[in-house]
């Protein structure tokens, strides 16, 4: 009996069900996938005790014990899985057994238990309750693929959670808040999820309370959204990480990436910690460098010595969330209504409107309920918070100039994020000196480096490293044109910015 024989069983229990999958947040993990993950842990004890939350058809299971048998280094394993889906029970229940049976062969003792259960419910009420109700179980090793969607603020998880101290607000993250707390001191977590976490403030509290309880050890990134997940169309960008039970971060981290195809070349660096979380960062932000290119930009950024505070430059998310001004909004502008701006007004470097022909309206009426929300009329410089798949940048942005768009005040839709001072416009050879900025390649790679979904939050582009505001303003005099082609935007950028 071999793993591979069991991924044959299991692809015949008809795993194609993404609506139902998609319904708990869950996707299965590939054999491939699961191998390499069993393949991230160190040296075991004799008798390992292992967690399997969130444990589908038992294929990470499968994979942790193949690889037991193969090293030869464990005389026991204690396997624990915990699968709410019952339509999958029976298959996991003939993998287990499968496992058994590969284990006898190797002479290893081996016992399961499978808990139909809420996860996340008991081990939040028995981490709770301590002293007065059942002790929680310890585990040697973990090894993970959580289901992730957002948890509800009144859901019956969110309270669970709160009362283990836990503060956060998908499943992905939950689940894992709640394997580390299990762990036995040293004890080791390998987990496949979402990037997500590793910036942005949504998952501020998350990152702070693994980086204070887990020593992160190594993070593998895919060069694919689509390559962890691929036979369930899944366009998430996932990593793997490996990290142990402890409070002291490594002076070392390894970094590796692949493109997640059967057979495909791995490739890895060992870098300082302190470059992949920066320790005097408040936020946390585990930046992530899986390509040279990435090296290279970070390289050439930390050269630069200027914050957007320092400047005296803020970024704003846009106000204005449409729906709520819905009987305000106009498809075309009229009379007593001022420009409302939205990504689609985006034109090569500058906003094009209105744009009539767009599904989007073009204006809002400016009025005593919306004047609030609007800004007035000046230089701004616009990026998107969501770029689009076939962009070539993760950053995007455009240059709003009050000389196209004649106005008194302007409303920014909440999809875009604006930088400003004081709430008013910038200069306009410092708006074009950051628009030549953020739209070069070498801060798109930096930004990657850190970044790893398509939201630009705001947060984001405050803890970029900034070049000084003389420098912006020269780039920007020197900037003929909007309209660029990337390597003229780099061209110029590059004669101002080096690598310090």
């Amino acid at each position: 009996m071999t793993c591979m024989d069991t991924v044959v069983d299991i692809r015949a229990a008809d795993i194609g069900e993404r609506e139902r999958k998609g319904g708990i947040g869950q996707f299965f993990t590939s054999s491939m996938v699961a191998d390499f993950m069993a393949s991230m842990f160190g040296p075991l004890p004799q008798t390992v005790r292992i967690l399997d939350a969130g444990a589908g058809y038992g294929m990470l299971t499968t994979a942790f014990v193949a690889r037991c048998c193969a090293a030869g280094d464990v005389r026991a394993i204690e396997a624990t899985l915990y699968e709410i889906d019952g339509q999958v029970l029976d298959v996991l229940n003939a993998a287990m057994r499968d496992c058994g049976r590969l284990c006898a062969a190797s002479n290893i003792r081996f016992s399961f238990t499978i808990h139909a259960t809420d996860f996340i419910h008991e081990m939040s009420t028995r981490l709770t309750e301590g002293l007065f109700g059942s002790a929680p179980p310890v585990f040697d090793a973990a090894i993970v693929n959580p289901p992730y969607r957002k948890i509800g603020v009144d859901s019956r998880e969110r309270k669970s959670l709160h009362a283990a101290g836990i503060d956060t607000g998908n499943l992905y993250t939950a689940f894992i808040a709640l394997i580390y707390r299990l762990l036995a001191p040293d004890g080791q977590l390998v987990a496949i999820t979402p990037r997500s976490f590793c910036n942005g403030p949504y998952f501020r509290s998350f990152r702070k309370d693994i980086l204070k309880r887990m020593e992160l050890r190594r993070i593998h990134v895919f060069e694919s959204r689509r390559a962890a997940f691929r036979e369930d169309n899944v366009l998430q960008e996932n990593i793997i990480f490996h990290a142990a039970k402890g409070n002291r971060q490594p002076h070392e981290i390894i970094i590796s990436a692949s493109s997640g195809k059967e057979g495909g070349e791995i490739t890895q660096a060992v870098l300082p910690f302190a470059e992949v979380v920066h320790p005097e960062d408040a936020e946390k932000f585990i930046r992530i460098p899986s390509a040279v290119d990435h090296a290279a930009a970070r390289e050439t950024l930390s050269g630069l010595g200027e914050s957007l505070a320092s400047l005296g430059i803020t970024v704003s998310t846009g106000p204005v969330v449409d729906f709520r001004f819905r009987e305000s909004l106009r498809r075309k502008p009229e009379p007593g209504t001022a420009p409302l701006l939205y990504p689609c007004h985006f034109n090569g470097g500058t906003v094009c409107w209105p744009k009539l022909d767009a599904r989007k309206p073009n204006a809002i009426v400016d009025n005593a309920k919306t004047r609030s929300w609007l800004v007035p009329s000046g230089t701004y410089l616009l990026t998107k918070r969501f770029s689009a798949k076939e962009e070539r940048r993760r950053l995007v942005a455009c240059v709003f100039d009050p000389g196209r768009v004649k106005a008194e005040w302007v409303g920014f839709e909440n999809h875009l994020n604006y930088f400003h001072e004081n709430g008013g416009g910038l200069e306009p050879a410092l708006a074009a000196g950051l628009f030549a900025f953020l739209n070069s390649t070498v801060v798109d790679q930096y930004f990657r480096g850190f970044s790893g979904h398509t939201q630009v939050n705001a947060t984001d582009l405050r803890a970029l490293p900034y070049p000084g505001r003389n420098t912006l303003q020269t780039i920007g005099r020197e900037l003929p044109a909007f309209d660029l082609a990337q390597n003229e935007i780099d061209q110029i950028v590059g004669r101002h910015i080096h690598a310090g």
